[in-house]
């Protein structure tokens, strides 16, 4: 008899209890199959403009508008008041316009800067830098004469003011950039 090549099932929760497989060519079920497919991406640059290095990376790219959208930072700014106290101090639209501040942000990539996830720390660490030179300049530099001091008053000033500046950068982008 042929007991060998034919056997019959039996009856559980995925298969049929009349079901009948040949043992002979059996064929492997399709959820133990894999189906290895590959995609090719295209990228496209401008012209003139070099590839830029593939962000392997697990992390998903930053889309800045949404997350200015998801963060209400416009409201926030509307309801502060920032717009209005730009406008007193002549900063309008057709400042920035008349200015080129657009085109300049645009050539020093300071837009695709936003997005590098790069740049939270290195604000972070030039905020840490600049707040580190303003005392070791008052600490290092004599006061013998009247420039020594008003160089070293210079310098804490702009350390204090640019490492703030830089850190409440960090901080911005870094939120910016969070999923």
């Amino acid at each position: 008899m042929m007991m060998e090549a034919i056997a019959i099932t039996r009856f559980s929760a995925s298969n049929n209890p009349l079901l009948i497989r040949s043992m002979t060519t059996q064929k492997p079920t399709p959820s133990a199959t894999k189906n290895v497919t590959s995609k090719k991406t295209t990228t496209v640059f401008p012209v003139g403009e070099k590839p830029r290095p593939s962000n392997s990376s697990s992390t998903p790219p930053v889309k800045l508008l949404t997350r200015v959208e998801q963060l209400r930072l416009l409201t926030k700014a509307e309801k502060a008041g920032l717009l209005s106290a730009a406008g007193k101090s002549g900063l309008s639209l057709s400042t920035i316009e008349r200015l080129g501040l657009l085109s300049k942000a645009e050539e020093l990539g300071i837009l695709s800067a936003a997005v590098d996830p790069a740049t939270p720390s290195a604000l972070f660490n030039l905020s840490l830098g600049l707040l580190l030179v303003g005392p070791a300049c008052v600490y290092l530099v004599p006061e013998d004469y009247p420039w020594q001091i008003v160089l070293q008053i210079v310098v804490a000033l702009l350390s204090v003011v640019g490492g703030s500046s830089a850190f409440g950068a960090s901080n911005l982008v870094s939120t910016l950039q969070r999923n």
